[in-house]
């Protein structure tokens, strides 16, 4: 369902003659954005490839970074760990096959640096945004249902809709249907793990 078809349906459910444009864009969009913050199935998976040719310290997350999933250098995951205690190692300054990492805003800070090779960063992504009418992403394609009744969750809030309960078990729901069928598929054949559904290079 493109994103026009989205507001269209969703101001079809809502049925108020004062609802504008405007609000129909940000109660859509704002439900997205809470679906994001709750939702990691496979269609939110990426995988990101930086590309080592000197002596790294440190990457930049990707713009629609929301979660690591796991970090590889070679065949090697890397663990996770606190800053402080990344701090404590980095103290020493080596180089070679980075065992460890931590996250600091925007950065994941390797230790011991590596100088070649390729890390490979698995994550969950936002969503890509749709703006025109005709734009459709994939939670569009695969649960429509779930953004329109995100969206309704806010616009019961706007406008002390009595529905507002409804509008929440519905949003509930549909969050732990598609939640559950994922968890479900990582299970199958006693597979541990889906490979993101898209990648690209990085310097």
């Amino acid at each position: 369902m493109n994103y026009g078809d989205l507001k269209s349906h969703f101001n079809d459910l809502l049925n108020r003659s004062d609802i504008t444009p405007a609000l129909t864009t940000r109660f859509i969009d704002q439900g997205i954005a809470r679906i994001q913050r709750q939702l990691r199935i496979p269609a939110n998976e990426k995988v990101k490839t930086f590309t080592i040719t000197a002596q790294t310290s440190s990457l930049t997350l990707p713009v629609d970074f929301l979660e690591i999933i796991s970090l590889y250098h070679s065949t090697n995951e890397l663990e996770r760990v606190s800053m402080r205690r990344y701090r404590e190692l980095s103290g020493n300054i080596y180089t070679g096959k980075p065992q460890v990492f931590a996250r600091q805003q925007e950065k994941l800070f390797i230790y011991p640096e590596p100088t070649d090779g390729d890390l490979v960063l698995y994550y969950y992504s936002e969503f890509a945004a749709m703006t025109a009418d005709a734009d459709e992403n994939i939670l569009a394609k695969i649960a429509p249902d779930l953004i329109i009744y995100a969206g309704l969750t806010f616009a019961s809030d706007y406008y002390l809709d009595e529905r507002a309960d409804l509008f929440e078990q519905k949003f509930q729901l549909f969050l732990s249907e598609i939640q559950e069928q994922a968890n479900d598929q990582e299970l199958q054949g006693g597979t541990q793990a889906i490979l993101p559904a898209y990648s690209y290079q990085g310097d």
